[in-house]
């Protein structure tokens, strides 16, 4: 498919948005391998939308490699050029079952898949970010095995529901935003938070756990914090636009 490059194109934008998060992935040591996907609606439906194309290392994806996919056309996986088939599995069915995934983020790194194979995989409220999901998160404990099948796709469409992150246990981790830096941020935190549990976990002390009330009121303060989400992602590009721009050719 032929990809307009012009700048002043919304779908242009979204690219080099997108493509960025690929390369942020790989600065902070959240990919793996040639594996995980990064998607981003771009019809008003979220039926169309971009994802990474099969087994392109992260530090390697340019705007202009992402793939334009629609997610009601069967015949996507027939083409030389589809995309991995858990990836299409599940962006492609959360992109057309799940109207507030705008911008799908789906990684196994290190800190949260480590809290994903925890019996308990949820988060507790032990200091700020922690305090962030309380009461915030999808928890799946029915692992299948590899999400290459629509029906997968579909079960976890509904177990989101209405959340932006999911825990996905014995798995990874996937966050959903209205934006690509929405989303960006909220994996960051993520990422953050179960860093600090698990090295809490690690000392073998108890660890301080939150009443309900105060991390309730610590979550809050977080989804009434606008706007730094968005600085922080641009920040971050420009830190990718110093270090090596390609990412948005």
């Amino acid at each position: 498919m032929r990809v307009a490059r012009s700048a002043d194109t919304a779908e242009w934008q979204a690219r080099v948005d997108l493509a960025a998060v690929f390369r942020l992935a790989v600065h902070f040591g959240w990919h793996e391998a040639v594996a995980n996907h990064f998607s981003l609606a771009v019809s008003p439906d979220g039926s169309r939308f971009l994802i990474n194309p099969k087994w392109r290392h992260f530090s390697r994806i340019r705007a202009s490699d992402l793939l334009l996919l629609d997610a009601n056309d069967p015949e996507t996986m027939n083409r030389p050029d589809a995309p991995d088939a858990s990836a299409w599995a599940i962006h492609g069915r959360m992109h057309a079952l799940v109207p507030h995934a705008r911008c799908i983020l789906h990684v196994h790194s290190p800190y949260a898949t480590a809290v994903a194979s925890l019996v308990d995989p949820s988060i507790p409220p032990i200091e700020q970010n922690t305090a962030r999901y309380f009461n915030r998160m999808a928890i799946d404990t029915t692992y299948g095995g590899i999400a290459d099948d629509m029906a997968e796709g579909v079960r976890l469409a509904g177990l989101i529901g209405p959340h932006r992150r999911m825990m996905m246990g014995n798995h990874g981790v996937l966050v959903v935003g209205s934006s690509v830096g929405a989303a960006f941020d909220d994996l960051y935190y993520l990422e953050r938070a179960c860093q600090t549990f698990v090295l809490a976990r690690s000392t073998g002390l108890p660890l301080n756990v939150m009443p309900d009330e105060l991390a309730e009121r610590t979550a809050k303060g977080w989804d009434a914090y606008v706007g730094a989400d968005i600085a922080h992602f641009e920040e971050m590009k420009r830190m990718l636009d110093e270090k090596d721009p390609s990412y948005a050719q």
